[in-house]
């Protein structure tokens, strides 16, 4: 523990923390804040559009990528609703989980499908199968990297999924964690929106993650323009705040915090490898700023232990079990979990 303070690895927050860049934008900011954020949310959209070479009517800003999310799953449950149709979601479990929060709340079926039991992939058949058997309209939710496991999905089986797939097949593809991803094999899904792939697939992106924005609260979803402006009728009015919109901007233009950011996760990520080599640990291969680790004892106890220390890590995630999530902090963090998992290995406890 450092200076008292927990340290905070259950989030997968970048603890490096705000670039000097967005602070300074965000506070120039301020004597702007009693105007509605029109112009910081149409330089943003200008500038993601930029960045991913699309129109600028493909963007959808949200507050956070998880408002983009629940855009498209009341979208959709309209949709069907008006065609007097079934509506679902499918969804590999574990995965994040506000995409079944949101459908369970407006009362939407969710079919969950296990991951594969060798090597906790998606279990692609399985999902395709559940839509295939469902006569009505299926959102199918893939978190690509996936929360938790931090492992990606094969590109060309998943290209080829959405590609062949029926118009009652609608796709919301999760690339939170894109930027961490090494893989050579793995494609963005925005480039199969530039590709004209699939008319029924949404992509959604944030900033709370290579970009350390979490707090700020800014996401977005690329489309094609018709299936944008379905999603913006679900949108709040002025959903990107002024210091979300701003500050943002100021990171996508800040080259030298982005690869800052990424050596330091790349760095950290090495050390836990390392370390969990070295204990005999089974892990997956993350393409995240996390690590889904195995730990030998029960999940709860170790982390009540680990608070104990001054750490938070994951949550379970069932029906996963024996595998724990820690987000790659600092190094400096990462050397006092490092200190405090080998600490428990002398214990006999993981």
């Amino acid at each position: 523990m450092q200076n008292n303070k927990m340290i905070e690895l259950n989030a997968n927050e970048n603890s490096l923390g705000m670039s000097d860049s967005a602070k300074k934008a965000v506070t120039e900011s301020l004597s702007e804040g009693f105007r509605y954020p029109d112009n910081a949310r149409a330089a943003l959209i200008s500038k993601v559009a930029s960045i991913h070479g699309v129109a600028e009517n493909q963007i959808s800003l949200g507050n956070g990528s998880t408002e983009n999310m629940r855009a498209t799953i009341q979208m959709l449950q309209h949709k069907a609703f008006t065609e007097g149709r079934e509506f679902q979601m499918v969804i590999p479990v574990p995965t994040f989980d506000c995409a079944e929060m949101y459908a369970n709340s407006i009362g939407a079926s969710v079919v969950k499908i296990p991951l594969t039991a060798e090597n906790y992939d998606l279990d692609l058949q399985r999902l395709q199968k559940a839509a295939d058997e469902f006569s009505g309209i299926s959102l199918l939710y893939v978190c690509n990297p996936n929360n938790p496991t931090g492992t990606i999905t094969s590109t060309n089986q998943l290209k080829t999924w959405i590609g062949n797939a029926p118009d009652n097949h609608y796709f919301l593809l999760d690339q939170a964690y894109l930027e961490y991803v090494n893989d050579p094999s793995f494609e963005s899904g925005v480039e199969w929106v530039k590709q004209g792939l699939s008319d029924n697939l949404i992509v959604i992106h944030t900033f709370s993650k290579l970009c350390a924005l979490a707090g700020m609260r800014v996401g977005y979803a690329i489309s094609n323009p018709k299936a944008i402006e379905a999603v913006e009728a679900f949108m709040s009015m002025d959903n990107t705040n002024l210091s979300g919109a701003v500050a943002a901007i100021a990171t996508l233009n800040d080259a030298e915090f982005l690869e800052l950011s990424l050596r330091t996760t790349n760095q950290s990520r090495q050390m836990i490898e390392t370390v969990l080599d070295e204990l005999g640990l089974r892990y997956l291969p993350s393409q995240t700023n996390f690590i889904f680790h195995e730990i030998k004892g029960d999940l709860k106890t170790y982390i009540a232990r680990m608070r104990d220390s001054g750490i938070k890590v994951g949550r379970d995630f069932p029906p996963v079990t024996g595998f724990n999530r820690v987000t790659l902090g600092t190094p400096d963090e990462m050397a006092v979990f490092i200190e405090v998992l080998k600490s428990f290995r002398k214990k006999g406890w993981v």
